[in-house]
This record gives C-alpha cells, sequence and structure tokens, in this order.
C-alpha cells in the first residue's frame, strides 16, 4: 500500500509539472489535461512498449488516469498558487523519479531483460514523460540540454541492476537504488550542477 501510494504522489507531481508546462504555453484545458497525462505516465507506457506488456499498465489502472488528469485539472484552475510551489514540486519530482527509474528496472528485470537493458529502460521510464512533454512544447528535452537528471536516474538503475544481480532484497535494493537518484538530483540542484557541453561553440 505505501508504494502505491508513493508511486501515485510520484504520478501527481509528474502531471503537475507537464500541467505548469502547458499553462505556461497557454495552452487550453484540454492541452493541459494531455501534457500532465504525458508527462506523468508516458515513461510507463514507453517502458511497456519496449516489454511488450499490452496494454500498457498505467491505461489498465484508472487510479493512474484519475490522479494524472485530476492533478492536470487543478494546476490549471490554480496555477498561481502552484507556481509558488516550486521547491516543493522539486523535491517530489525528485522521489518521483526515484520510485519511477527503480520499479522500471526492476519490472524490466523481472520480465527477462538482461542488465544493461533493464538500466536504459529503467532509465527511460524516469525521463520519458518529461522528454515526450518537451516535444509536444516544440523544445529540446530539458534532460538533453542541463541539469543532472538523467544522469542521476542511470546511477539509480544501475544500483538496482548491480543489487538484483548480487542476489541483494529486492526491497533493500529498490530504497538504495531510489536514494541514489533522489540524492544525486537534489545536490545537482542544491549546488547547480550541470553536465559538460562542447566548447568553442559559436552563438
Amino acid at each position: 500500500m505505501l508504494l502505491i501510494v508513493l508511486e501515485l504522489i510520484g504520478i501527481a507531481v509528474f502531471a503537475a509539472s507537464g500541467a505548469v508546462a502547458a499553462v505556461r504555453a497557454r495552452l487550453d484545458v484540454f492541452g493541459v489535461i494531455v501534457l500532465a497525462l504525458t508527462t506523468a505516465l508516458g515513461g510507463g507506457i514507453v517502458r511497456d512498449v519496449l516489454l511488450g506488456v499490452h496494454p500498457p499498465t498505467s491505461l489498465r489502472n484508472w487510479q493512474y488516469l484519475l490522479v494524472a488528469g485530476g492533478t492536470g485539472l487543478i494546476v490549471f484552475w490554480l496555477h498561481p498558487q502552484v507556481a509558488k510551489l516550486r521547491r516543493s514540486v522539486l523535491l517530489l519530482d525528485a522521489v518521483g523519479l526515484g520510485l519511477f527509474v527503480t520499479s522500471g528496472t526492476t519490472t524490466a528485470l523481472a520480465l527477462g531483460a538482461p542488465p544493461y537493458a533493464a538500466c536504459l529502460i529503467g532509465m527511460t521510464t524516469g525521463i520519458g514523460g518529461g522528454a515526450l512533454r518537451d516535444l509536444l512544447l516544440r523544445e529540446i528535452p530539458l534532460v538533453l540540454r542541463r541539469e543532472i537528471y538523467a544522469v542521476a536516474a542511470l546511477a539509480g538503475a544501475v544500483v538496482v541492476a548491480v543489487g538484483e544481480w548480487a542476489g541483494l532484497p529486492r526491497g533493500l535494493v529498490s530504497l538504495t537504488g531510489a536514494a541514489v537518484i533522489i540524492t544525486i538530483r537534489l545536490a545537482a540542484l542544491w549546488r547547480k550542477w550541470n553536465a559538460p557541453v562542447a566548447r568553442g561553440l559559436e552563438g
């Protein structure tokens, strides 16, 4: 029950980030809800498609759709108040990223994916929704141009894969992987770390 509640919290936070981006892009209420659903559920849908799970898990559980869509609607009406909670949203976003990546990696391993593929699938589960959100808004995905986000996700996925390979308890492995992701992500925000970019570019 605790894991389900935490996963729904992660979905709500990701949905809120998508809805906020949609409001800033001046989309109508339908567009805001679509962006909220895409951001919250897109990574999980991509994961299930890659693993051959049909229909995707998030489309078989009405709770996921209700939480994501409801959050989008709430943000549409209360976006000025939501904008003031930026620090809290960033913290919850880090927690959501940790939960999504570890669950995605664990699911991939359980369905027989090799460790390297499971790590990539786990990372995609965490960052896929945000990447789809940015593409729909005709932007270069945030995870590809600044901030330590995808790197944190991949590090946590590797921890899960190594732990599973070593035969450690699955719950402990998942918690450790999530903790690694959350720690790296929050440290990057606090210290303003960014991945290096090529030097000597004009403009």
